[in-house]
């Protein structure tokens, strides 16, 4: 990771070289338009508070049209004529989907979303605060909130990037050669171009995964993972007779 940023530090301001949201992913040519609001040589964390401002800047289409009955939409959304909508869900704006992406029964879009071309919003997921670039997969059950995954991210079963400390306190990115207040109470995961993360793993408030990062299923992961990297843990499992 390069660049430098400048971080408030008990009244003094340190400057530290830092993570650049190109260290994690590249804007896809779907999402241009909203390139002037995601600088790529800004830490990622602070896209997430740009996301209204970028959609507030597009026109986006509220008028209705060809829907399923049990698609509920409202406030301003734009979706894609090649969008692919299931039998029911939910979708409150400000949201903007883009081409042929897919998104299956029962899914929750609930504000301040933007996602790219190709991608799956998957059956019973959430998602609040997010940018999702081209040929996302988050299939089933889970939660993305205050994230942004990169071009071909993909989660499986139940993944959730918990957004929020139990403790409700400012979030903190520690990395191998920093540590960085982010100055955000809410803020999940930023996943790099491609990185993967198994069925059921948490990814803690301010986690931090590379490109082609892999988290292992049935985990919770914390911190920064580096690219190409993969993330596990082998719990011990004791085998105790069943009594009558």
């Amino acid at each position: 990771m390069a660049g430098e940023v400048s971080l408030p530090t008990r009244g003094k301001t340190v400057h530290v070289r830092g993570v650049k949201a190109s260290d994690f992913f590249i804007l896809p040519p779907s999402l241009a338009r909203f390139a002037a609001h995601f600088p790529a040589d800004i830490p990622p964390w602070e896209w997430l508070q740009r996301i209204g401002a970028a959609l507030a800047a597009q026109d986006l289409d509220v008028a209705e049209s060809a829907r399923p009955a049990g698609v509920h939409v409202e406030g301003p959304v734009f979706l894609h004529p090649s969008v692919k909508l299931p039998a029911y869900a939910t979708i409150i704006g400000p949201v903007w989907i883009g081409a042929n992406t897919e998104i299956r029964p029962g899914a929750f879009i609930r504000g301040n979303v933007i996602v790219g071309e190709g991608c799956v919003l998957g059956n019973a997921c959430e998602f609040k605060n997010c940018v999702l670039m081209d040929k996302v997969q988050v299939p089933h059950f889970s939660y993305v909130g205050d994230s942004i995954l990169g071009n071909g991210a993909h989660f499986g079963a139940g993944v959730i990037c918990s957004n929020l400390r139990l403790d409700q306190q400012l979030i903190v990115v520690r990395t191998a050669g920093a540590t960085y207040e982010t100055g955000l109470k809410k803020f999940g995961a930023i996943v790099g171009d491609k990185a993967e993360v198994g069925c059921n793993a948490v990814l803690n408030p301010g986690t931090l995964l590379g490109p082609r990062a892999l988290v292992m299923p049935a985990m919770a992961f914390t911190g920064y993972l580096p690219a190409a990297t993969i993330a596990h843990c082998r719990p011990a499992i004791k085998l105790i007779p069943r009594r009558d």
